[in-house]
């Protein structure tokens, strides 16, 4: 699908804070109706001649204020702070900011967050093949979910600018970051994490996060470089095995990865792939979300915080389809787990053999306790009725398990082999 052209970024102003009053120290004011005036006399007439509609963005600034309450006066002190030449997307984010953040942010906290975010795009190589409104809802915002509001983004600009230096386009970046951001950080996958909505501070703090808080931490540092990307992710699988967070990052068209789980072929690859092509678009326990902050009517399904409807999403489960995937409906899946006499899982060595066929053998090697917890080893088998048998070999520190298994009645089997 070939990008949407769209104006880029900063071709004309979309509403108007104005400048501090002189006289006194809490002199300045904001008013909305005199912002609406001051821009069109500055702009005049827009593009063929229709005049900007600017009333609409400074009623809804107005209402964001309001909102805001007590904290009123540190967003106006933002509103205020902002250059120019940030103006445009300081006003998207406060228009667009969910009220927990209206009423707690620092007027520094969000500046220093949109002078880094258009820091970073101004230093990407691609900067000119962004659209503006991309920018604006992929790039800008300082959160992806509902996770810790935290100085996150100029730390995570300083850890990957160096690693991205030399990549030409923000899918080669992208990848770049997957495979190196993670072990510089000494961060990684595991269920000790203190919270699934880890920010990434807290994730690089303790080192340990699962897919939503290793997804958030790739996505925040794409965007710290000027990669437009968003957080992904389904509340259950259609198998039923649980859920799954994973990130988007845009070059053309959105593309996925899996975070900590760079794939050496490159994007739109992963061990969930599979899954995600049996989603299900009008089924919403069964749909795949991504996270947009502007607001689209559609809450992002959190299920570690069902009681969060504040979050937006976009439904993006037609893209994971066999049509749009390349999964095949005719095979099946034989998923094999292995796990120790103490009920962890193993990387051990796999051998399927079908019908006693050596010629016919796959092997792999299964999954341990870094790997995600539906990251199971699959292997591919024909769908047939009545189902085949098939032999599986494991290996592990010189001890050895052989299991016999009929796989391929169904569209997936799974097996679970104790080595003890």
């Amino acid at each position: 699908m070939k990008p949407v052209s769209i104006d880029p970024i900063g071709s004309h102003p979309v509403g108007l804070t104005p400048p501090p009053r002189t006289g006194g120290r809490n002199a300045w004011c904001y008013c909305p109706a005199l912002s609406a005036i001051l821009l069109l006399l500055c702009c005049g007439i827009g593009r063929g001649g229709a005049v900007q509609n600017v009333s609409e963005t400074s009623a809804a600034i107005e209402a964001a204020l309001t909102r805001a309450g007590q904290n009123r006066r540190e967003i106006e002190l933002a509103l205020r702070l902002t250059p120019s030449a940030h103006r445009e997307g300081m006003e998207f984010l406060i228009v667009n900011m969910p009220d927990r953040d209206l009423k707690s942010l620092t007027a520094r906290f969000l500046t220093e967050n949109v002078s880094v975010a258009y820091q970073g795009l101004d230093h990407a190589p691609w900067k000119s093949r962004i659209p503006r409104q991309l920018f604006l809802n992929d790039i800008l915002p300082y959160a992806c979910l509902n996770e810790k509001r935290d100085d996150s983004r100029k730390f995570l600009q300083a850890k990957a600018a160096p690693l991205v230096a030399d990549c030409e386009s923000p899918a080669e970046a992208a990848q770049r970051l997957n495979q190196r951001l993670f072990p510089l950080l000494n961060a990684h996958y595991s269920t000790e994490r203190k919270r699934p909505d880890q920010s990434p501070l807290e994730t690089v703090e303790s080192g340990k996060a699962t897919c939503s808080g290793l997804s958030i931490l790739l996505v925040d540092a794409c965007r710290s470089v000027g990669i437009p990307a968003r957080v992904v992710g389904t509340p259950m699988w259609t198998n039923m095995r649980g859920n799954h967070t994973w990130v988007e990052i845009w070059d053309g068209d959105w593309h996925f990865a899996g975070a900590a789980e760079p794939e050496s072929a490159g994007l739109d690859r992963g061990w969930f792939s599979g899954d995600a092509a049996k989603a299900k678009a009008e089924i919403p326990l069964h749909a795949i979300y991504a996270s947009s902050f502007k607001a689209t009517g559609l809450s992002f399904p959190l299920v570690w915080a069902p009681g969060i409807r504040w979050v937006n999403a976009v439904n993006v489960t037609n893209r994971y389809l066999p049509e749009h995937s390349g999964a095949d409906s005719g095979k099946g899946r034989l998923l094999i787990k292995v796990m120790d006499r103490n009920g962890k899982r193993i990387s051990a060595a796999v051998t399927v053999t079908a019908n006693g066929s050596v010629a016919s053998a796959f092997s792999g090697v299964s999954k341990g306790e870094s790997a995600d917890l539906n990251d199971i080893l699959s292997v591919p088998v024909l769908r047939m009725c009545p189902a085949p048998k098939y032999t599986i070999h494991v290996e592990y520190r010189g001890r050895t398990v052989n299991q016999e298994v009929k796989a391929g009645a169904t569209p997936e089997d799974l097996v679970v082999i104790t080595v003890r």
